[in-house]
């Protein structure tokens, strides 16, 4: 193939590939909890649009096709929530995932001066835990949403170091 995967900020004219892509991601976390009706599946075209227009969205991209990507907004007291983190299936376990987080962090500093990132994943999701934990964030909450739901809250100070790729 020879190409390697490049990470930018996403365009409007990315949206289409992006909620395929989320649609695609988003399907083992649906099966894992035993509900289809998540956001991530039911968002619709103009509402990724309206996040493209007024947060921090970043693409992962092998070539022209998207195969990855991260959103995150931050608040008047410096905390970044990060969210809809995706990768496909076939491009999994290849360190995209925390490249991609790194570089949300990375933005959300320089751009938008985030002191705090936050972010939330559901408590059976171990592969999520596990990259969150590497890259140095810590629960701190649980929420339960229904029976078979729970979010972790996980937190990291703007200031900790990343994770080094090479460790």
């Amino acid at each position: 193939m020879g190409m390697s995967v490049t990470i930018s900020a996403a365009t409007a004219d990315d949206a289409e590939q992006i909620l395929k892509l989320q649609y695609l991601c988003y399907q083992g976390e649906a099966e894992l909890y035993g509900d289809y009706s998540i956001e991530p599946l039911t968002q619709s075209l103009d509402d990724l649009r309206a996040e493209l227009s007024g947060g921090c969205v970043l693409v992962a991209r092998l070539g022209a096709e998207v195969v990855g990507s991260v959103r995150g907004v931050v608040d008047d007291k410096g905390t970044a929530a990060i969210g809809k983190l995706i990768v496909h299936p076939r491009m999994q376990r290849h360190g995209l995932g925390g490249r991609l987080l790194a570089a949300i962090e990375e933005r959300l500093t320089e751009d938008r001066a985030a002191k705090r990132y936050r972010l939330f994943t559901g408590h059976r999701s171990e592969g999520n835990l596990r990259l969150y934990r590497r890259y140095g964030y810590a629960q701190v909450g649980t929420e339960e949403v229904n029976r078979r739901l729970s979010l972790v809250t996980l937190e990291k100070d703007a200031t900790a170091t990343a994770y080094a790729a090479s460790a």
